[in-house]
């Protein structure tokens, strides 16, 4: 694509990028090691960006708002962020392009000055700003920015940099860390980096993938997971990284996919990744009795990594079993296809992996395929289309013997059916023909709309959610608008989870603003609470990432509140947070 100005933001990229957050809390606690800090100053939509940070005019802003690759190389941490990712989020999936401001956060679309400068810029893609790039040197407790590293290398990495929507995902191995994320378009950019001497290494475009969200390890190989088309939507692949320091950029094919690649995991010698479905903006009508798609949610498991040569190769990819969908918990095939799959784990001899739901995603998708007739009939695809996340295990994959358990979730959950009441349709309570072992989905907590990632240290499994608590009533009144609906159409959008809920399930608790942290004690336990509160910031809705250090966990946090950067005020800071936590603690 053509070089684009995005971003004439030079003097921005020279302040400081990263603080070290105050923290008072006891030893042993959660600590934060590090921090966005405010990156540009806010004047008002639309408006010229003022000088600074600091702002002798208007308002300090953090654009930087997801850790959102991070991969552990030694005592090294290598990370990358995305900026203003929930506005990017809700532009492209929600179609909500109205620019918004409020306390806590605001979305400028078309009317930023990046889309003005930028006219060939879609207005969902308004509010981008280039990603940074860091390492942590977990010994000194010293964090360094890479981001000039790059920029500073030629005319290409620099475009490359600026048209990459944010550090999605990142890996090592062999004493190179990549890290990279989708384009401005539809390929993704990766940037390499010596791990032993924290150098650039270059970067490359790869014009034939759309999106990249995670890499895994596995029999002394480095594989990932991408998608094709625009976001990843199309189809996807699982490659293996052939490429050396010499040479970073080399990759081969080694599974094809229906469905892009979300996360990736070693179980019984075999690698499983967890798929996002293909793009919903063409979905025809699918009645409910047909086999679903295969490119709806999946699990799906590889061939033997020891079968033939080490590794997969491309022989391999062709060879791979799709072993779970999500037809196999949701009975209403419109919801079902808006579902994607999280993050997943090897825990205590079973394969562990959760749901992932975009707010709003499902109700917005059914009334676009059934359009409601009158305000009933929207209030009831609202509430009959929210899903919390569900946690599911299994084992013995592709053998008779193969059992999926549901841990989290619902036995009963509504479908609609378009030939009910004449023809007019109508939505019903259907039995999935699961009994939850532990409990309700979003483990309790309705607006647990993420799995976002699982890990295991110090014997337990951690499962990090999103909570999308926070953004309902905004969010709600946004896709209403965008919908040309009344405003008390997007009240109901906002509490729509917890009326689902409270209809079908036990007391549901109030909301508690922040996203989730669990820990299942062993693999015959529930799983226990380790903060329902963003780990110490109610501002941080999500725990996107988890790296492991033996019994130690460090967590890379999604917080999107771009306006909140007053320290002196009683309301936490905006801004990705990069937080340790002690597994012997939880």
């Amino acid at each position: 694509m053509a070089t684009l100005v995005v971003l004439g933001l030079g003097p921005v990229l020279a302040t400081p990028s990263a603080a070290l957050a105050a923290d008072t809390r006891p030893p042993g606690a959660p600590k934060v090691l590090a921090k966005a800090a405010p990156d540009e100053c806010f004047a008002g939509i639309g408006q010229p960006y003022p000088a600074g940070p600091p702002c002798a005019t208007g308002q300090a802003k953090v654009n930087q708002a997801y850790l959102w690759g991070m991969t552990r190389a030694g005592k090294t941490l290598f990370y990358g962020t995305g900026a203003n990712v929930n506005c990017l989020t809700s532009g492209r999936t929600l179609r909500n392009t109205t620019p918004a401001i409020n306390a806590d956060w605001v979305c400028e679309y078309g009317e930023s000055q990046i889309a003005k400068r930028n006219p060939q810029l879609p207005v969902t893609l308004g509010d981008h700003r280039t990603p940074r790039l860091y390492s942590y040197d977990l010994r000194t407790n010293r964090l360094t920015e890479k981001t000039d590293l790059v920029r500073g290398a030629s005319t290409e990495d620099l475009n490359r940099l600026q048209t990459t929507v944010g550090i999605r995902a990142a890996g090592n191995h062999a004493g190179v860390a990549l890290l990279g994320g989708p384009a401005l378009g539809e390929s993704i950019n990766l940037f390499a980096f010596d791990t032993d001497t924290g150098a650039y290494l270059g970067s490359r475009n790869f014009p034939a993938y759309g999106n990249i969200r995670h890499f895994v390890v596995a029999d002394d190989g480095l594989y990932a997971g991408v998608g094709v088309g625009a976001n990843g939507g199309n189809r996807g692949h699982v490659l293996r990284w052939t490429g050396s320091k010499a040479d970073p950029f080399s990759f081969v094919e080694v599974a094809n996919l229906p469905a892009q690649a979300a996360d990736l995991t070693v179980h019984e010698g075999r690698i499983f990744v967890t798929t996002w479905p293909g793009g919903t903006e063409e979905l025809t009508v699918t009645p409910s009795t047909t086999p679903p798609p295969a490119s709806i949610a999946s699990v799906w498991m590889s061939p033997k990594l020891s079968a033939g040569a080490p590794g997969l190769t491309p022989e391999d990819a062709t060879g791979w079993q799709q072993v779970w969908n999500v037809s196999g918990y949701e009975p209403d095939a419109v919801v079902a296809r808006s579902y994607g799959l999280g993050g997943l784990a090897s825990y205590g001899g079973y394969l562990y992996w959760g749901t992932m739901h975009v707010p709003l995603k499902a109700s917005t998708l059914h009334m676009s395929i059934y359009p409601p007739t009158d305000e009933a009939g929207i209030r009831a695809t609202v509430q009959n289309t929210q899903r919390a996340i569900s946690i599911h295990r299994g084992k013995a994959f592709g053998s008779h013997r193969q059992k999926v358990e549901l841990l989290y979730g619902a036995t009963e959950l509504p479908a609609y059916d378009p030939e009910a009441d004449g023809g007019a349709g109508a939505w019903s309570v259907v039995s999935n023909g699961l009994t939850p072992t532990y409990g309700p989905a979003g483990f309790g907590n309705p607006y647990n709309n993420y799995t976002w990632k699982m890990a295991v240290a110090g014997g337990k499994l951690f499962v990090g959610t999103m909570d999308w608590s926070y953004l309902a009533k905004e969010l709600g009144q946004a896709t209403a608008q965008e919908l040309d609906l009344s405003p008390a159409i997007g009240d109901a959008m906002a509490v729509a989870p917890q009326v689902a809920a409270a209809r079908t399930g036990p007391r549901v608790p109030p909301a508690v603003y922040g996203g989730d942290l669990y820990a299942f004690p062993g693999p015959g336990r529930p799983a226990r609470t380790v903060s329902d509160s963003g780990v110490g910031n109610h501002l941080n809705y999500g725990v996107r990432n988890m790296v492991v250090d033996g019994a130690t966990l460090y967590l890379g946090m999604a917080n999107p509140m771009n306006l909140r950067t007053d320290p002196n005020d009683d309301v936490p800071e905006g801004g990705w947070e990069l937080i340790r936590l002690f597994s012997a603690g939880t």
